[in-house]
């Protein structure tokens, strides 16, 4: 599907993973060895890059172009359709000989899921000159860890030769070299991805969110670590960290929430937002994905974002 020649003036790059997501409820986790009937099961468009570059369109508004790889299936074909339907320009997506990346998610009653990811496609996603011209002309490049680790390094270190910022997310958690740290501007990063960093690195194993954030604070210039329903901590250079607490609402399913989190947060970021703003819309963006089912379809519109910053309420389900 890729073409020879990018298309410019994009505002989020995201280099990352396209899944279809095979979601199952159940009644409780199962036990290792036993079976457990699901109540419902639903197929839904995700993975990380693809959930995000959706996200930085419709909920953060900006002209988003995503970078990845599906396969010549269904599936595919059903990335191709939920990425294009939310404005999302995908002629630097490849169409590779292998299937498209499938997630396994299992979600409980209380909204908590289990996700194992089969990575497929993904794993071939690169980086052509083409690509990179891409990457060197926006103004945002946000990139996760579903896809290889060398591609995401690539992507950082063009984006490093510009004024472009280069947002990791953190996430699966993974081993990160110093090589792609060094051009990484703003890391978002769980509670507990920030203690295994702190421990590859350092081999430190702090648990507070001081000495946490110090520790990432010499790998990275600003730090954004997630806490759940803790909400988050803003930490940049020069500056006290910023604590950014959650909105309340009863989850409903967390699969994707994390992913609009993100992508809100690139997109206002490429808009001129500060880091603390830009992670107060990512928060309301991120809440009301809470409160819907699935990952790509639980993203909000712009709309819906602003209101919910400006009420501090998170609509109803079904709103």
């Amino acid at each position: 599907m890729a073409n020879d020649g990018p298309a410019k003036g994009f505002h989020v790059v995201v280099v990352g993973s396209a899944n279809v997501d095979l979601e199952v409820q159940v009644p409780r986790w199962p036990d290792p060895g036993e079976s457990v009937i699901a109540t419902a099961s639903e197929r839904f468009p995700g993975g990380k890059g693809a959930n995000q570059a959706v996200a930085a369109a419709k909920a953060g508004g900006a002209p988003t172009a995503l970078i990845s790889a599906w396969g010549k299936d269904a599936d595919g074909a059903l990335m191709a359709n939920f990425l294009s339907d939310a404005g999302v320009d995908i002629s630097r997506v490849r169409e590779v000989d292998q299937p498209t990346g499938l997630a396994i998610v299992m979600v409980d009653p209380q909204g908590a899921n289990v996700v194992t990811v089969v990575t497929g496609a993904n794993a071939s996603v690169e980086l052509s000159e083409a690509d990179l011209d891409l990457i060197t002309g926006s103004r945002v490049v946000l990139a996760q860890l579903e896809v290889p680790v060398a591609t995401v390094a690539r992507a950082a270190a063009a984006a490093s030769e510009t004024d472009a910022i280069f947002v990791l997310n953190a996430a699966p958690n993974a081993v990160l070299p110093a090589e792609l740290l060094k051009n990484v501007d703003v890391l978002v990063v769980s509670h507990l991805g920030a203690r295994e960093l702190a421990t590859q690195h350092f081999r430190m194993y702090p648990s507070d969110d001081g000495p946490l954030l110090r520790a990432l604070q010499r790998l990275v210039p600003s730090v954004v670590m997630t806490k759940g329903a803790l909400g988050s901590v803003v930490a940049q250079a020069g500056q006290d960290p910023e604590v950014v607490h959650a909105l309340p609402v009863v989850p409903v399913d967390h699969t994707g929430a994390g992913d609009t989190f993100n992508g809100v947060l690139a997109a206002r970021l490429a808009g001129g937002a500060t880091l603390g703003e830009a992670t107060r819309a990512a928060t309301a963006a991120a809440s009301i994905s809470l409160n819907r089912p699935g990952a790509g379809p639980s993203i909000p519109t712009a709309r819906e974002v602003a209101v919910t910053l400006a009420t501090g309420k998170v609509p109803p389900q079904g709103a």
